[in-house]
Parts: structure tokens; sequence; C-alpha cells
């Protein structure tokens, strides 16, 4: 992977692919960019395909602070600049969903479609918000691992794929705690229907089939979100039904 520095923080990417648009890929929760493989090997064969590691993931440096979803979608945003990366298509998953709607709203210039799979809770309800906050806690509590594998282990339905399971289970579960919990904290603390209402370009939601967000509520705060669905799998539909959620991007594309 390549690496640029901002203000003395390491930020990992890869860069493969010729073609427009442009198509970048934030992944979520403790993850990195392999959990985006399947996509990056299809879609760059006919398109420039950027992809990250956030801050605190991966291969970049794992600072104590910058993990608020707008701080992150503004290290995003800073690296596609350097790059020269414009009116691009970008694809996050669960928590890079958030980052690709704040990134739209905050640079459009940078985004001209957003594809959001099965992404992280936008516009929770309270009672939710206080559940999230108690997972929160818990990572922080006598056993964190624990507690992040608790959370991690719901993002499963029951038929999916065992030995997959198994090994996201165990490499989100490797990350650094710090980084988790700070940025569970920057989910829970996203004001995601300010930015669902400001979202003014086409946007995708891939669906897992039992999906973190209300589809209808979601439609109800912004016109500019089409949905599609990838039964049988659960939240990490990108990696469990990959063929099928390329499919669906292709036709969002047009």
């Amino acid at each position: 992977m390549e690496t640029l520095e901002r203000e003395g923080v390491h930020l990992s990417y890869e860069e493969v692919g010729s073609g427009g648009p442009a198509m970048v890929f934030v992944h979520g929760w403790v993850c990195d960019h392999s959990y985006f493989a399947h996509q990056i090997a299809h879609f760059s064969k006919h398109h420039r395909v950027v992809s990250l590691d956030l801050r605190g993931h991966g291969a970049s440096d794992k600072p104590k602070t910058g993990y608020t979803i707008d701080a992150l979608a503004d290290d995003v945003g800073w690296v596609l600049e350097e790059l020269g990366v414009r009116d691009a298509v970008v694809v996050g998953h669960s928590m890079g969903a958030l980052i690709a709607i704040a990134l739209a709203t905050v640079k459009p210039s940078l985004v001209t479609k957003a594809v959001l799979v099965d992404p992280a809770p936008l516009a929770a309800p309270p009672e939710i918000l206080t559940v999230l906050g108690h997972m929160t806690d818990n990572m922080e509590g006598p056993d964190p691992i624990g507690a992040r594998r608790v959370v991690i282990e719901s993002l499963f339905i029951a038929t999916d794929d065992p030995a997959l399971k198994a090994r996201v289970i165990a490499e989100m579960a490797a990350a650094p705690n710090h980084v988790a919990v700070a940025c569970f904290r920057g989910i829970i603390g996203f004001d995601g229907e300010r930015a669902l209402r400001s979202l003014d370009i086409p946007a995708l939601v891939v669906n897992a089939a039992r999906p973190i967000n209300d589809p209808d509520r979601l439609s109800a705060l912004s016109r500019s979100l089409r949905h599609a669905h990838t039964p049988g799998v659960g939240h990490f539909n990108q990696l469990l039904a990959p063929n099928l959620v390329n499919e669906l991007i292709e036709d969002f594309l047009g």
C-alpha cells in the first residue's frame, strides 16, 4: 500500500485500475480496505479504484484522536484531493457508509454518487442509542474484547458462512481498543438525520437480510435513496454475497 502523511499521521491507501468514474471504497468499524477485496478486483477492471485504511485501522497510524465521523470523512476527502480524485462514486460499508454520506454533504465536488452497504445506525431512535451507549461502556470495562465480540457476533445471521464469521470476528477483535471505542462513540454521535436531509446526490442502500436501519425511515429522510437487498446474508454482505453486491452496484451506475 501507499502512504500519505497528514499532520504527522500516516494514512494508507491502495490505487488500482483506470477509467471513470473513479470509485472509492471506505471500510467499516475496526475493519480495513481488504473487506472490499471482491469489489476492488471487479471494478478496477474498468475504473480507477482507490481504497483506504482509515486512521486507526489496517496499515494506517493509530493516534488517540480524530475518530468522529466528520473527522474520518475529512481524512478521506484530504486523501482524495491529494490524489486528484473528483466526481467519484464512494462506496462505504457500515461505518464507512456514514463517512460516505458525511463526505458527500461536506465536499460535494468529490462525490457524484454514493453506495451505502448496510449502513451503521442512521437517525436511530433514542432507545437504540441508549443500547449502543451501553455497548460502548462495556468495551471500556473489564473485558473489552469479550464485549466487542458480542457486538460483532450480532452482525451475523445463522446461515452466514461460519469460517468467514470466525475470521471476521478474530480480525475485528484484534483492533486497538481505543480505536474501537472512539469510532463507536463517533457512530453514536453522528447526526445522520441532518446528513440524510442534506444529501442531494443519488445513493444506493444495499441492505442485508436483517438491515441495521429501517429502509422506510431512511427514505422518509432523503428522496435521494434507492434501496436494494441481499437476501440470506448478514451485515457483511459484500463478503458473503460479493457477486450480487457487485451486480447491484453495476446496475446503480447505469
